[in-house]
């Protein structure tokens, strides 16, 4: 459209940053993501938290696509969680549906009506009933456990809030940083965890709680292989997801590198890492907001 003779369309590289930040936005919601968006921001009613809470500017930032691959990459780490995964999910054929279902969950617990909220944790309740399984030692798994849910919802809470307060439009302070995991533990309360932390210095206590429990099986590395070098993106996206892929890596904690074999780059993370990771969110960021 022109105005005047004055081309008022955005230029090239606009198009191109606004298609690849919507490639890679729609390979995390799904294609009904759009739609999905909608029901939850549009239907009237009462939400379990305020519209410019802690949680909602955590969960509502681009800077989620970096938490979500480090979350993933860190929940491997606990061989229970991974068994179910791999035997339950299949992280090869529907990880990305996994990823979706995940994003939707988020976005209705955070954003969505109390009443939609209520019905997703009871949806993902009755899911985790169902899955069940034996260890190689023949030790039982339940994804319903407390204590396996706990760990989930730490990895996932830590990865979050790191990612934002790294890649985040506006980091939180100290105070709003304890109200997220604080807001957060209402969910997992739900979900079935019982005592979830509520301040950041309890979530790295329970983290450091499970230390001695985790380790990179067969089955975490070839997860993480599969999260990291084959999704299943346009080519012309794959870029700007290892951008992504590299910046979740770099928030990796150091013990987990060496297992899972993760890069371990301590200057380049901080500088080069970093700067290309901020780029990527931001264009993300900014096809989000058109």
């Amino acid at each position: 459209m022109t105005e005047r003779g004055v081309d008022r369309r955005p230029g090239w590289g606009a198009q191109l940053r606004e298609r690849l930040g919507q490639a890679l936005f729609l390979r995390v919601a799904g294609p009904e993501g759009p739609a999905h968006a909608a029901r939850i921001h549009g239907t009237p009613g009462p939400r379990w938290f305020p519209a410019d809470s802690p949680i909602a500017r955590v969960h509502g930032d681009a800077s989620m696509f970096v938490g979500g691959i480090r979350a993933l990459l860190l929940q491997s780490m606990h061989p229970a969680a991974m068994r179910a995964v791999s035997e339950h999910s299949g992280f090869r054929g529907d990880m990305w549906g996994r990823l979706h279902r995940t994003s939707r969950f988020l976005a209705v617990t955070t954003f969505g009506t109390a009443e939609h909220a209520q019905q997703a944790v009871d949806a993902v309740r009755a899911i985790h009933e169902r899955v069940t399984g034996t260890m190689p030692d023949g030790t039982p798994y339940a994804a319903g456990d407390p204590h396996l849910l706990a760990w989930v919802h730490v990895a996932e809470i830590d990865s979050f809030l790191l990612a934002h307060q790294t890649y985040g439009a506006r980091p939180l302070d100290a105070a709003e940083q304890d109200t997220y995991v604080a807001q957060a533990a209402e969910v997992a309360r739900r979900l079935g965890v019982l005592d979830p932390p509520t301040t950041v210095t309890e979530l790295r206590e329970v983290l450091a709680g499970y230390r001695d429990e985790l380790r990179a099986t067969p089955e975490a590395r070839e997860a993480v292989r599969y999260v990291l070098l084959k999704p299943p993106l346009p080519l012309a996206a794959r870029a700007p997801y290892a951008v992504l892929a590299g910046a979740a890596i770099g928030l990796m904690p150091a013990w987990t590198r060496p297992g899972l074999r993760l890069p371990w780059l301590p200057v380049t993370e901080r500088t080069v890492v970093r700067a290309a990771g901020s780029a990527a969110v931001g264009t993300i960021r900014w096809a989000m907001s058109r």
